[in-house]
């Protein structure tokens, strides 16, 4: 079984954990402040899923999920994730993350400057768009006249494959953005962000299928 290593465990982090595991999946869950601030989501998930240290994450998930501030991308270790599926779920939010030049002149998405600091790694970015309690509550199983779509953007075509299939296991649909660069339609303020599956103050969400996901993403305008 694929094990899904999580670089950072969070509110995005804790919540594909939670789906992965009820999905069969093993997990590896680390963040910055050490493997025992994470007993209590460990205990939650049960047999499947174990606390480590970030290194750890990394050498043990098939795919691993970095889902740091993007502040903090570039403390994030290159070497053990060369080779590896990485989904990246972060977003530039410069009122907490300060100013970075290039994604304030749009001459690169933070999706591929996580790519250029990692070298190796096959980077997809995915979860940055949905609020963390509807994609806790808007998995449905494959075939679901509700199910929802989520959006993948990256330049490795086997590795976007692979994350649509954990996708799909996880309850969801895909959406492909296209490569690294068109990364820029699912950020914050567009209208692939956050609206297609219903408002904040809605814990339920609204079900968004891929036609409705597919033209929020294709809205987009800089």
């Amino acid at each position: 079984m694929t094990t899904i290593g999580f670089i950072g465990s969070g509110n995005i982090g804790g919540t594909v954990a939670r789906l992965a595991v009820a999905a069969g999946y093993d997990v590896v869950l680390s963040n910055s402040r050490g493997p025992e601030t994470l007993k209590a989501l460990t205990d939650e998930l049960g047999p499947h899923a174990r606390a480590g240290r970030p290194a750890d994450a990394a050498a043990a998930g098939d795919i691993v999920v970095v889902t740091v501030p993007f502040k903090a991308y570039g403390d994030v270790s290159a070497e053990p994730l060369a080779g590896k599926v990485v989904i990246d779920t972060n977003n530039y939010y410069p009122q907490r993350d300060g100013q970075f030049p290039e994604l304030d002149d749009a001459s690169a998405t933070s999706s591929e400057l996580l790519q250029r600091h990692l070298g190796g790694a096959r980077v997809v970015k995915a979860f940055n768009n949905i609020y963390f309690r509807h994609l806790a509550s808007l998995a449905r199983p494959a075939g679901a006249a509700d199910r929802t779509a989520l959006t993948v953007a990256g330049d490795d075509a086997a590795a976007k494959e692979a994350v649509a299939a954990f996708l799909d296991a996880i309850g969801y649909d895909t959406v492909d953005a296209g490569p690294l660069a068109e990364g820029w339609r699912l950020q914050p303020d567009t209208p692939a962000y956050g609206a297609p599956y219903g408002s904040f103050e809605d814990p339920a969400g609204t079900p968004a299928p891929a036609a409705a996901v597919r033209e929020a993403v294709a809205a987009a305008r800089r």
